[in-house]
């Protein structure tokens, strides 16, 4: 038998957590003392701790942990644990990436004294055009990627050819910054009206006036983007005209670096009356 500080060394748990283990009921001592309560573990619990100490350091948390040691036989059920927790710290990495991007593109912002880093905004005109298209409401910005994963397989099931041309674009809908449960569409420019099949659009979309900045580098500098397209049309008369979209022109589809990204950022914009 140990007694807790001799276990805390051997297994390398302070005894704070061992303490804090027994009362969440994933490590409780093989017997305590009725007249002291000095705790006592044995040694083949070490390789309990040793388990608890390795999901610890895979980020697991302590009701995660009796959760999955509750299932220790359960191969199956064991993997399902880790694969889930391998794609949270996958999302995690790169919710990390894009803050020290940010945190890049902040210093430089800061370095040029708050200006516009030289942002040129552009009135342009888009053409009458048609469009492939899926639109949905998924769970955040981030992963409209599965709408094009969508968009692409539908073409490809419903033997529609694409464009090398063509131009790709998403449309945002919702009338505010959403946090979750956003409403856009992505777009295929096409030559003419296509037959196609739900979930599958084709559309005939209307000349369009916008506010537009091409920029280049990781989507965290759109805020700044925006910032400058505000400040020309307050500058230049004109006022707000339907919803925004983006114009992709290098895409994470075409490179995993962002720093090669090339983004057009459009504001539909008319001129006061």
């Amino acid at each position: 038998m140990l007694k807790i500080g001799e276990f805390s060394k051997l297994s390398r748990i302070s005894i704070r957590m061992l303490r804090h283990y027994d009362e969440a009921g994933i490590l409780k001592p093989q017997s305590v003392d009725s007249v002291t309560g000095y705790r006592f573990y044995g040694e083949q619990q070490l390789l309990h701790a040793c388990k608890i100490q390795t999901l610890r350091q895979m980020g697991f948390g302590v009701n995660a942990i009796g959760e999955i040691l509750s299932h220790y036989h359960d191969i199956d059920a064991q993997e399902a644990y880790l694969q889930a927790q391998k794609e949270y710290l996958l999302q995690k990495q790169e919710i990390l990436k894009g803050q020290l991007r940010l945190l890049d593109s902040t210093m430089e912002w800061f370095r040029k004294g708050g200006i516009n880093m030289g942002y040129e905004v552009t009135l342009k005109t888009l053409p009458k055009h048609y469009v492939i298209s899926v639109r949905d409401v998924i769970p955040s910005y981030s992963v409209e990627g599965l709408l094009w994963e969508t968009l692409h397989r539908e073409m490809q099931a419903q033997n529609i050819p694409q464009n090398q041309s063509a131009m790709h674009m998403t449309v945002f809908y919702d009338g505010e910054y959403r946090e979750s449960d956003v409403d856009i569409a992505v777009q295929l420019t096409t030559p003419s009206l296509m037959n196609v099949k739900l979930p599958l659009r084709s559309e005939e979309l209307l000349e369009i006036t916008y506010a537009g900045v091409v920029f280049r580098g990781p989507y965290e500098q759109i805020t700044q983007v925006t910032m400058a397209i505000a400040n020309w049309v307050a500058e230049h008369g004109y006022d707000w005209d339907g919803n925004y979209f983006m114009i992709y022109h290098v895409s994470p589809a075409e490179t995993e670096n962002p720093a090669e990204y090339v983004t057009e950022f459009c504001c539909p914009v008319k001129k006061k009356k």
